[in-house]
């Protein structure tokens, strides 16, 4: 069974949000064409949400920490970001325009340790319902995309891929941050290395 993982499409990665990521726009009306295929199909439809608490460490602001720079946090290197996807608010908010998902996957509510991927934490030292509700409706093959290609699309794809499941990459339905220029094409090669197949959304119709 086929189920897609649509990745924090929130409006703090989108234009105007705290941590836009350039371009976000741009792949909504691809999410929704391919949310929509798979609704279609009855194929299950998941989407992952970063939902930190106002006190979460990987914010810059609670942790000393330079916007864009790297330290440590809980012994693992962390990216200082700025307040983001804080529970409730409406930058946490799916985009308005972006249709509708019922199975949500929220990450990242710890304050103590980051979650880039849907299915742990950066030390996976706790896990979310994703991987569970994979195995409840016998899901063996993922279809991904999302934000942000060079973080949480990433390692929630580097996961899926060490957990068993066929993985393939809707290329055009990512964008990413790129702290450094390459970040997202070094991300989708090395998600190619691991075993994804990188796929554009015209290939599903």
């Amino acid at each position: 069974m086929k189920s897609l993982i649509v990745v924090d499409i929130q409006n703090d990665f989108c234009e105007g949000g705290a941590l836009a990521v350039k371009d976000a726009q741009k792949i909504i009306p691809v999410a929704n064409r391919v949310i929509t295929f798979f609704n279609e199909n009855n194929y299950l439809t998941i989407a992952t949400m970063d939902w930190h608490p106002a006190t979460h460490k990987s914010f810059a602001i609670n942790s000393n920490g330079k916007v864009g720079e790297v330290g440590i946090l809980n012994g693992l290197p962390q990216v200082w970001w700025p307040a983001h996807c804080v529970q409730k608010s409406h930058g946490a908010e799916f985009h308005p325009e972006l249709i509708k998902i019922s199975n949500i996957i929220y990450k990242g509510t710890d304050s103590e340790i980051d979650s880039y991927s849907g299915f742990f934490d950066n030390g996976k030292l706790k896990s979310t319902e994703l991987l569970s509700l994979l195995k409840e409706n016998n899901i063996t093959e993922l279809f991904v995309l999302g934000l942000a290609t060079d973080y949480c699309v990433k390692y929630t794809v580097l996961d899926a891929l060490e957990l068993g499941f066929k993985v393939n990459v809707i290329e055009d339905g990512c964008r990413g941050v790129n702290l450094l220029p390459n970040d997202s094409i070094n991300a989708i090669k090395e998600m190619q290395e691991k075993g994804a197949n990188i796929i554009k959304s015209d290939d599903l119709f």
